[in-house]
């Protein structure tokens, strides 16, 4: 279980702002058909890029190279121990800034490279979108299906109004009891039956397709109901599901939804780092009885939840990640008009160029757009970004969960697009 919330910064009043936020932001634009190689791995640094094609020289903004305004950016940060993890910048396939900070355990003293993967939090919420829109792809679902068409046990006006739509939109109506996150799960199957309970304890408070509770309870559960509706069509369970036809489709060796054990012993997994009222930190996975002390998040840790599930907490690397943007470009995933769906907008946004689209808050930026998907939790913070127009794919990857990864991901944006972006207030 997540939060859409990092370092203090609240993402309703972000994407009010504008779309862009450090806990998510997107555009909807056609994914499939813009020129862009295959993810593959690639040297770093300008002297490739520059005899590679179209990517040449002249199209690589001098912000965005090694020694650049945003290397130099996030350096400084990891030098002043404000930073943890890996930030990468890929263009047309070809890496042109790849760095890793800090450590990966301290307590092993492995350290943070680019194989490492970090919690994502919420950043992982559209590989369930893309698992919907693969089943709807191949006829299986239907997005105007009410609930009730894949689901036994809900309340009979959620199983009637409700549809799949709704649920992808956080537009459902529905509104279900908070969770416990002081809970520690040992099982993927005592998670997996929380999530039924939890869904089957929702109730419908307004009218639905009318406004968005995607930041409430109502909006998780509506997550969670969207994975077993996945679980019921293929089969499977949703992390299997995920594992098969998203991260395997698309060559994301390095990905998945960990259990606690595996991010205790695997060294590829980063520990998340929680700032503590004394000014520390402490490991998560090792302290399951401390919390984030941060206001959005208080007391919550993510390790107690022994796996993710619909709403939260996938792992990824940051190669991984360019992986993922480019399987949804060429055809991988999803095809054209499908991967189109999933990019596209579906409903206006609070802000003039911000919309929304499927578990993501979307906008333009620049001119251009730009699609991803962003969160934070207890111990770490995580943005990945797709500019379609232009061919960048940028990722944050962090397991500090006091770093500022708004300003990060404004560097990145300005690297990249030339745009200088104010944050929220104008601070």
């Amino acid at each position: 279980m997540g939060s859409d919330s990092v370092h203090g910064v609240d993402r309703r009043r972000l994407l009010g702002w504008g779309g862009l936020a450090a806990a998510g932001f997107a555009a909807g634009a056609p994914l499939v058909g813009a020129e862009l190689a295959h993810a593959t791995p690639a040297s770093t640094g300008p002297d490739a890029l520059a005899t590679s094609g179209p990517s040449g020289h002249g199209r690589i903004p001098p912000d965005t190279r090694p020694g650049g305004a945003y290397d130099r950016f996030v350096a400084k940060l990891a030098a002043q121990d404000k930073f943890s993890g890996v930030v990468l910048l890929s263009y047309r396939g070809r890496t042109v800034l790849s760095r890793s900070y800090g450590m990966a355990d301290k307590e092993k003293g492995i350290r943070n490279h680019e194989g490492v993967a970090f919690n994502l939090s919420s950043a992982s919420l559209p590989f369930l979108s893309v698992a919907i829109l693969q089943l709807v792809q191949q006829g299986k679902v239907s997005l105007s299906d009410t609930v009730g068409t894949h689901l036994e046990g809900l309340a009979t006006d959620i199983a009637e109004q409700v549809t799949i739509h709704h649920l992808l939109t956080g537009t459902s109506g529905m509104d279900a009891p908070m969770p416990d996150w002081q809970r520690v799960y040992h099982s993927r199957e005592e998670v997996h039956e929380s999530g039924e309970q939890w869904a089957r304890r929702a109730t419908l408070v307004g009218v639905p397709g009318s406004g968005s509770n995607g930041h409430l309870p109502g909006g998780g559960v509506g997550l969670a109901m969207a994975a077993q509706i996945v679980e019921a069509v293929s089969g499977m369970t949703f992390w299997d599901y995920v594992h098969e036809h998203v991260f395997g489709r698309a060559g994301m060796t390095g990905s998945a939804f960990y259990t606690r054990e595996q991010w205790l012993t695997d060294e590829h997994i980063a520990h998340p780092y929680m700032r503590q009222a004394d000014d520390s930190r402490v490991d998560a996975v090792r302290n399951l009885d401390r919390g984030s002390v941060s206001p959005p998040i208080r007391g919550r840790n993510p390790a107690r939840s022994f796996i993710g599930y619909a709403s939260a907490d996938g792992f990824a690397t940051a190669p991984d990640l360019v992986r993922f943007a480019h399987a949804l470009r060429d055809g991988t995933l999803l095809d054209r008009p499908y991967a189109d769906l999933f990019a596209g907008a579906k409903l206006p946004g609070p802000g003039p160029t911000s919309f929304e689209a499927y578990t993501m808050p979307i906008s333009i930026i620049g001119g251009q757009w730009v699609i991803g998907r962003g969160g934070g939790t207890g111990g770490g913070g995580a943005n990945w970004t797709i500019y379609p127009d232009t061919g960048w794919v940028g990722v944050v990857l962090s397991n500090y969960d006091d770093m500022p990864l708004l300003e990060i991901c404004l560097q990145e944006v300005e690297a990249v697009t030339g745009q200088r972006l104010d944050p929220p207030g104008g601070g």
